[in-house]
């Protein structure tokens, strides 16, 4: 395995000037009201060659501090979900080169089953960039495995205003199937506008792949080993379609049950179900069309209990 790239404070945010899920409702929010822009122009932006945040998981234990946080609890995640996240090591551990987050069917405060979900808020935050992460996905009806992306300052509003990016989803009644999504305040699955693309991944529960997304100001672009499957280009209609010109963080977890996820119900058999990752990457953008080059700077802390 790769050796760690150490980030230099708290957390990192990936910025530009700026011209101009599925699943996992988290709690609401204030929002600033829409505005009006223009679509970005000129050239496409590139990306560089070397990770600017990452972790390698060369390391055993629990998941790095510097770089990841919990969600816990078990509200149901505003989609019925099963599952009490935890903080424990039964849940969410690190050796033999990659990270484990566990589901288990087990009671745990009022919950029939655990699980974990790992996010980088205030210890990752990005303004544009390339998100690369190679996993094996957890088979099994009932999983609902995420890699994905919330907003770190929800500025317009609550889900879905502030936008939600989805590297991969993969429900275990339809194995094979990934999904890559956003979400938005005119786009998203409750009025059936939702913007995602669908891939066959036959081995996607037995081999391990590389989930990624490109965001710039122009566009998202999905990638499942480094062949295209989506994009979502910036209309250049204001904030209610593209809410993507503010931080966001990563998400990893594994849901169980819920409103998609157990459409079919839940094989208890299954558990403990697992998902690994290999490594998460973030490549900072090269603003290709402006003189102006892309600049790259600490973070604010965000306090803890934000949104």
């Amino acid at each position: 395995m790769r050796s760690n790239l150490l980030m230099c404070g708290v957390g990192a945010l990936f910025a530009l000037q700026v011209v101009g899920c599925t699943a996992h409702r988290p709690r609401a929010a204030v929002g600033a009201a829409a505005t009006v822009v223009q679509a970005p122009q000129g050239r496409e932006a590139s990306f560089e060659s070397t990770p600017a945040w990452r972790d390698e998981f060369d390391y055993t234990g629990r998941p790095d501090p510097a770089k990841w946080s919990y969600d816990v609890g078990g509200d149901g995640w505003g989609n019925d979900e099963l599952q009490q996240y935890t903080d424990r090591i039964d849940n969410a551990s690190v050796g033999d080169g990659v990270l484990s987050i566990v589901a288990r069917k087990e009671p745990l405060a009022g919950r029939a089953y655990t699980s974990a979900r790992l996010v980088s808020r205030g210890k990752g935050d990005f303004l544009y960039g390339r998100f690369e992460v190679r996993a094996k996905l957890p088979p099994g009806r009932g999983t609902w495995p995420a890699i994905w992306m919330l907003p770190t300052d929800w500025a317009y509003g609550g889900w879905p205003r502030s936008g939600e990016i989805d590297i991969m989803e993969h429900v275990g009644f339809d194995p094979g199937i990934v999904h890559v999504s956003v979400h938005t305040g005119a786009y998203y699955h409750t009025i059936g506008t939702q913007k995602t693309a669908i891939k066959p991944v036959a081995n996607a529960t037995t081999e391990f792949h590389r989930y990624r997304v490109d965001w710039t100001p122009r566009a998202i672009r999905g990638y499942i080993d480094d062949g295209q499957v989506f994009e979502f280009a910036n209309e250049g209609t204001g904030t209610p379609v593209w809410p993507f010109d503010k931080r966001f963080h990563l998400l990893l977890n594994i849901a169980v049950g819920g409103s998609w996820g157990g459409q079919k119900g839940v094989d208890d058999s299954v558990f403990p179900a697992r998902m690994e990752i290999d490594y998460v990457r973030v490549y900072r953008m090269v603003d290709a069309g402006k003189t102006t080059p892309a600049g790259f700077r600490r973070s604010r802390r965000v306090p803890t209990g934000s949104p």
